[in-house]
């Protein structure tokens, strides 16, 4: 178990196999009796969404369901809206709460609803993706995608607590695998290099899958952290973006989908960090450890992409601000520092 205190609230995460079964009681241990809407998407839902709602009706929540297509076009403010209208038919007030049950977009996306219907429900995190898990379902970020940019449309809301069960990564296929692992690349990259030699001592993601809380836990660390000390993201919070500047503007003008989070993120990695060695802002020999450990695995090192186009979604992205972009850049594997370059500058690393 995890603590998260932030200035104005605390909170757990539970990390347990097979600790899904019993979140009933979990919830419980944090909720008065009340009404409950679990909200999941259309691969989640078959999988776990019985197993849920009845451990909570067991412990006397009144609970409704409500399923949205699974894939990043969800994450959007037509589902958000639908999401408002169903609540409000289904009669939730403020006195209720809401769960979210899936990978990083339910996460995003029923953060945002809860935070911002009828002006802020308390709710839950119950991440069942790498990504999630590791990343995600933790700090408070809640978001929404536009046409223009990813995460766009967001809000700081914290959530109650959070369920990490590794035992649901064994219905994830190779690819939503992979992409957690390179959340968890970016994490010991950053800030932990124990983290960083125990990736390096596996042999692919099925042995780490094998491994899962090994990796989860110090993951979640290195994203405590940062939140604790930068809980609004404007200082060293911003660490966590290492590689996701490029990773946003592939996934966005690919389409949302298309490439996955993990696969941008882990391609912004090599691409940032290639332009940083030559003009000598990273260690010669950087990249290539980077490329060695993404390779292995299986993620892409490089994708083809319209250079304009990607400069043009990352001028949109929320961490433009003004002529200016901070980026993030390794001073050596394990420890991460942020630079401020003119936005056109962007162009070099592209």
């Amino acid at each position: 178990m995890l603590r998260v205190n932030l200035t104005n609230h605390q909170y757990e995460i539970q990390i347990e196999r097979h600790l899904l079964k019993k979140c009933g009681p979990w919830v419980q241990s944090l909720w008065k009796p009340q009404r409950i809407a679990v909200i999941t998407d259309s691969n989640v839902a078959p999988l776990y969404g019985k197993m849920v709602t009845e451990s909570l009706k067991a412990c006397d929540f009144q609970v409704s369901m409500f399923v949205v297509p699974a894939g990043e076009q969800s994450k959007s403010l037509e589902q958000a809206a639908n999401l408002y209208d169903l609540l409000a038919e289904d009669g939730f007030t403020r006195s209720d709460g809401i769960i979210a049950l899936g990978g990083g977009v339910i996460g995003d996306l029923v953060g945002f609803v809860a935070s911002t219907y009828m002006r802020g429900l308390h709710f839950l995190q119950i991440p069942t993706t790498l990504v999630s898990q590791v990343d995600s379902s933790i700090g408070g970020k809640t978001a929404v995608n536009t046409k223009n940019a990813k995460n766009l449309v967001g809000t700081f809301s914290q959530p109650d607590g959070v369920l990490i069960d590794p035992e649901v990564l064994k219905t994830l296929d190779d690819r939503r695998l992979r992409e957690g692992i390179a959340e968890i690349i970016k994490s010991a990259a950053i800030a932990d290099l124990e983290l960083w030699q125990l990736l390096a001592s596996m042999k692919d993601e099925f042995e780490l899958l094998e491994r899962a809380e090994e990796v989860i836990i110090p993951s979640l660390k290195v994203k405590r952290k940062v939140v604790e000390e930068d809980e609004f993201d404007n200082g060293s919070r911003l660490t966590l973006n290492f590689g996701h500047t490029i990773g946003h503007g592939i996934e966005n003008t690919a389409g949302y989908g298309v490439v996955s989070h993990g696969e941008g993120v882990a391609v912004g990695m090599v691409m940032i960090s290639k332009h940083a060695e030559e003009i000598g802002e990273m260690p010669a020999g950087t990249t290539e450890q980077l490329i060695h450990m993404i390779e292995k695995f299986h993620l892409p090192t490089q994708l083809t992409i319209d250079p304009q186009a990607v400069y043009q979604a990352i001028t949109h992205d929320k961490k433009a601000r003004g002529t200016k972009l901070k980026i993030i850049l390794l001073e050596k594997i394990g420890q991460a520092k942020i630079v401020s370059i003119p936005i056109e500058t962007m162009k070099d690393y592209l």
